[in-house]
């Protein structure tokens, strides 16, 4: 697990680091995932990087054997959470499905701008973070995952995401060694 190089052009996506989800029981402490996220995003603001803070107010339409959410979610569910902005000059991204490049205009959105690189955290790992990341693989992006800004509702979850799958779509490191390489 190690990073080895940004490219001059890397992009901070951000993944639903929301009020609805912040809140929900999380394998990790979620003040703290948050804490790493808002010091990658403070660190990518500072080098004028661009920052993508993606929030779900939806969900896929087909049916699964998982639980439906109940109910109507709070008025402020999708909101950002405070920490992370969004600052001027962020990219704000409202998916409906798991992945921010589905169904939105994040692809177009950093091609023209030129970056060749992200940096993916968020909530949750094995969901919309893993998600996420496998599109920006399968889009040819270079991928860095940074592990200690993620987690899931599960650790197994989380642990399997980490283990098995991300070593397949880039490179993970730690918040601490990611602003290292931003220099």
């Amino acid at each position: 697990m190690s990073a080895t190089v940004l490219d001059p052009k890397t992009a901070l996506i951000v993944v639903d680091l929301q009020k609805g989800i912040v809140g929900l029981p999380t394998a990790h402490p979620a003040t703290e995932i948050v804490a790493r996220a808002a010091t990658l995003a403070d660190a990518f603001r500072a080098k004028g990087l661009p920052v993508v803070l993606v929030r779900v107010t939806g969900g896929a339409p087909g049916r699964t054997e998982g639980p439906a959410r109940s109910g109507k979610p709070a008025a402020d569910w999708a909101e950002i959470v405070p920490e992370l902005g969004p600052a001027d000059g962020d990219i704000v991204v409202t998916k409906q499905q798991w992945g921010a490049f589905y169904g939105t205009d994040l692809d177009l959105r950093l091609r023209r701008g030129g970056v060749t690189q992200v940096v993916v955290a968020g909530i949750a790992t094995s969901i919309g973070v893993e998600s996420t990341a496998r599109a920006a693989h399968e889009h040819g992006y270079h991928v860095t995952l940074a592990t200690d800004a993620m987690t899931d509702m599960s650790a197994e979850a989380h642990d399997n995401s980490v283990e098995r799958i991300f070593p397949r779509l880039g490179e993970s490191d730690t918040t601490d060694a990611i602003v290292k390489l931003l220099g």
